[in-house]
């Protein structure tokens, strides 16, 4: 019973490394903490109900982000409508009906690559294909097309492993009752996978509101808010600064109470988007574990 793993002695090299784990578990969360503090601490000051609600102004003397937090929401709502559709789609096609080969092997290629090309190479690109050749110009719609193609790697990765984490056993007992492939994939597979998903999508949305180099090519940098009601409608269509192309520029511009006040918001919108997605990600998989009992 002395060499069994309960009584095995720890060596004094486990001991460093189990030390060294806790050290950078400890780092990583104080570091987190350490900027979440730091943004509060410097822009608690600049936000208030007036600099939320209004847009800066040198004829009322105001200085507000309403219209920059308009834009970004249109962007990522836009964004993920486009891209989740096509990197579910691209994630079922590749693990479930395409069979082992060499073109599966090159789409994966492409979009292992696609992960790894810099956000400004995909701002020229939106920029000279979606602003001047397709004619959108800078616009929301255009920022939102040159997101579409960063993120939908991310998302069809992670939908991907999502769909292989899925038992064989669920899709071969399914098939054997007689289900058609499609039923058993929307059926069973997704809702199995969709906590996955919903991870790959949560990460796609922290990336477009943290997107600045890609859409400064492409979405522009205006602020204002639509005149009319009729003006949310077509503002897809509209130059729309986002709350980081805000933040650069006031940055730019020395502006640095109002920075870490757009720093701040964008921290809040962040952490609300995480929570809210994290929810919605336990309720499936507790719905998932209901409708297997």
């Amino acid at each position: 019973m002395t060499n069994t793993i309960m009584n095995k002695r720890r060596r004094p090299a486990d001991k460093v490394l189990l030390f060294s784990l806790y050290l950078a578990a400890i780092l990583s969360v104080a570091l987190l903490i350490g900027i979440i503090g730091f943004v509060f601490y410097k822009g608690a000051g600049s936000v208030s109900l007036a600099f939320l609600t209004t847009v800066t102004s040198a004829v009322k003397q105001t200085t507000g982000i309403a219209g920059n937090i308009v834009n970004t929401l249109y962007v990522v709502a836009l964004t993920i409508l486009l891209a989740t559709p096509l990197g579910v789609g691209s994630a079922i096609y590749l693990n479930e009906y395409a069979k082992p080969g060499r073109l599966v092997k090159i789409i994966e290629f492409t979009t292992e690559t696609l992960s790894g090309i810099p956000s400004i190479i995909f701002g020229l690109f939106g920029m000279v294909f979606f602003g001047i050749t397709c004619g959108f110009g800078y616009s929301i719609l255009t920022g939102s097309l040159t997101l579409t193609i960063m993120v939908l790697p991310l998302i069809t990765k992670n939908t991907q492993e999502a769909l292989r984490s899925v038992p064989e056993v669920y899709r071969s007992g399914a098939l054997g009752m007689g289900s058609t492939k499609w039923y058993m994939i929307r059926t069973i597979l997704l809702p199995n996978a969709m906590p996955g998903i919903l991870t790959g999508i949560i990460l796609s949305i922290g990336r477009i509101v943290g997107e600045s180099a890609a859409l400064l090519f492409t979405a522009g940098s205006g602020f204002l808010l639509p005149k009319t009601p009729g003006g949310y409608l077509s503002k897809i269509m509209e130059s729309g600064g986002t709350l980081t192309i805000q933040l650069y520029l006031s940055m730019s511009k020395a502006q640095y109470d109002v920075s870490f006040g757009i720093a701040l918001v964008l921290l809040v919108i962040v952490l609300v988007i995480n929570i809210f997605a994290k929810s919605a990600a336990t309720g499936f998989y507790r719905g998932t574990k209901k409708e297997k009992r």
